[in-house]
């Protein structure tokens, strides 16, 4: 289901029977079958509307999200049996086989619109017995990482040889984003071999420095596991495991981290410093210590972000963020299990490139990125960004 790059052949190359053709060859017969369903005229709305999702529920019409709110698309409700009509088309016999035993599936999409192949992230889903879907739009490009308002410490963090870098924040918080451009800088200055594990694949790269090749779990391999125990043999300087969710996920990029790769992970967390333990919630009790003592020397960074309205023209939204990078105080923290005193050591470590969203929220108001109510409807101390925005520079008590 992933779009592809590939270059037809030169006429003197005899006819290939490689899994690559075939698999183009594949693609290119579910485009075409895709282009006859009904459901890709709502796709193509989205797509026109700039939205960046889609939600098709049984009883209500089409709603996309375009600047972050949910719009109703100009048609009647969708009933049950034309719900199925629409979205049972779109699921190969493996997403049908999983949706039928999980209750949902997530799975890549493509639709044509004028001309050009627009990907979108599914999620398949029941809910109170009625099938429903919920799309990502994935951009075609991937935005330039030095055009996304991100703080310039985050560009540190792809200089690394090896770690683990996590991206943190809620479903639809721009994680995705952030990790592509990341990666499309290090192609971009770099000769690394970039191998991503996907579920579903979301931007597609092309080569720069970077030889990258990216793995589609259910498509190219079986799943998680089985594509790690194939990396290790892959010579990858750089790895992409996608969302970390379960504990087996977390010891597998740990551990590659340890053997010296660069592995970049995203996981659902509000800030950089809880992320801590949201990790430790993976795990039983006993093994804190040694997840701790993991994170604490392999972790080099932990970015927590939010999308926020512009009000610069041009832009729709950008990320406030939270930067925590492993210096020796962060290290000690961690082991120690002081997780309390985390955001006070982000706040006094501006030096390491580390900010809070309160720093953050500021810089996006006097960059005239965004107003203040918004950057005080989401503040996590509303009280600190009054301050700072009066010049108030409020130090953190002493925490070694």
């Amino acid at each position: 289901m992933a779009h592809s790059n590939a270059k037809p052949a030169a006429a003197s190359t005899p006819r290939s029977t490689t899994a690559q053709s075939i698999a183009d060859r594949l693609r290119r017969s579910l485009l075409k079958k895709r282009q006859e369903l009904e459901v890709d005229k709502i796709f193509r709305a989205l797509v026109k509307l700039e939205g960046s999702d889609l939600h098709l529920k049984v009883g209500q019409p089409p709603m996309v999200r375009v600047g972050g709110e949910l719009k109703a698309l100009n048609r009647p409700p969708i009933d049950a049996e034309e719900m199925v009509d629409l979205l049972l088309p779109m699921m190969d016999e493996r997403n049908l086989r999983i949706f039928e035993e999980e209750g949902g599936a997530d799975f890549a999409y493509l639709c044509q619109v004028d001309g050009v192949n627009w990907r979108f992230r599914i999620n398949m889903l029941t809910a109170l017995g009625s099938i429903g879907l919920v799309a990502r739009r994935i951009n075609n490009f991937i935005p330039d990482f030095r055009g996304l308002f991100l703080p310039d410490s985050i560009e540190k963090l792809c200089h690394y040889d090896q770690g683990m870098v996590l991206l943190a924040g809620v479903t639809g918080s721009g994680k995705s984003t952030t990790i592509g451009s990341m990666l499309n800088y290090i192609n971009s200055i770099y000769r690394k071999h970039i191998l991503t594990l996907e579920d579903p694949i979301e931007f597609i790269f092309t080569e720069d420095k970077c030889l990258i090749n990216q793995r589609e779990m259910g498509q190219d391999v079986k799943d998680f596991n089985i594509g790690m125990k194939h990396a290790v043999r892959e010579d990858p300087d750089i790895i992409l495991v996608g969302e970390l969710r379960d504990e087996e996920t977390f010891m597998t990029a740990i551990h590659a981290a340890e053997t010296g790769h660069l592995v970049f992970g995203t996981i659902h967390a509000s800030s950089a410093s809880t992320t801590i333990g949201r990790i430790l919630d993976l795990f039983p009790e006993e093994m804190h210590g040694a997840i701790r003592s993991a994170i604490a020397f392999n972790m080099k960074g932990i970015v927590a972000q939010k999308l926020l309205r512009s009000i610069k023209p041009g832009v729709s939204r950008v990320p406030t963020c939270e930067v925590m990078t492993f210096n020796p105080t962060i290290r000690k923290l961690v082991l120690e299990g002081s997780d309390e005193k985390l955001p006070d050591a982000i706040r006094i470590g501006a030096e390491d490139g580390m900010q809070d969203f309160t720093m953050s929220l500021k810089g996006l108001i006097d960059d005239e990125l965004i107003d203040r109510p918004t950057a005080f409807a989401v503040a996590p101390n509303k009280d600190a960004l009054k301050m700072a925005l009066k010049g108030i520079d409020v130090k953190a008590p002493g925490i070694l």
